[in-house]
């Protein structure tokens, strides 16, 4: 499963990566934003994204907001979540296989849709080390 959520500043891209997700058959849970409203904050997604990753953390999680940093920072901060803010899809791979991140933020006014496609491919296909990496992430987990 991924969770999906975005304020005004992602809700485009969050919309055109929805329907590239539906038709590679991956089981969607979208928080929104449903429509545009300028007037929204992503700390409002991050809470629940949050709800529903404390309901099944086995599943990922892609974020839209203006630069992803937001809510980079906002589900860094949620016991379990592993954010990392997606510029590329090198950056991505290594952030999965090294820190395990389940969870990837995008900016939803620099990343196109083409490269939020190999961005995406790559945080949803690449698979952790494990080992040394994955007692790196133990040693910093937050209690």
């Amino acid at each position: 499963m991924v969770i999906i959520g975005a304020d005004h500043a992602g809700f485009k891209l969050k919309e055109n990566v929805k329907k590239y997700l539906q038709k590679e058959n991956f089981d969607i849970v979208d928080v929104g934003a449903f429509k545009l409203d300028d007037g929204d904050d992503f700390s409002y997604y991050v809470n629940l994204i949050a709800k529903i990753y404390k309901q099944n953390s086995s599943c990922k999680i892609i974020s839209f907001c203006g630069s992803g940093v937001g809510m980079n920072v906002g589900l860094n901060k949620r016991k379990g979540i592993r954010s990392v803010v997606g510029h590329n899809a090198k950056e991505v791979e290594l952030a999965r296989m090294h820190n395990d991140v389940n969870a990837l933020a995008l900016s939803g006014r620099t990343t196109t849709f083409y490269s939020a496609k190999k961005i995406i491919k790559a945080f949803l296909t690449t698979e952790s080390l494990k080992g040394k990496y994955e007692k790196r992430m133990k040693d910093i987990e937050i209690l």
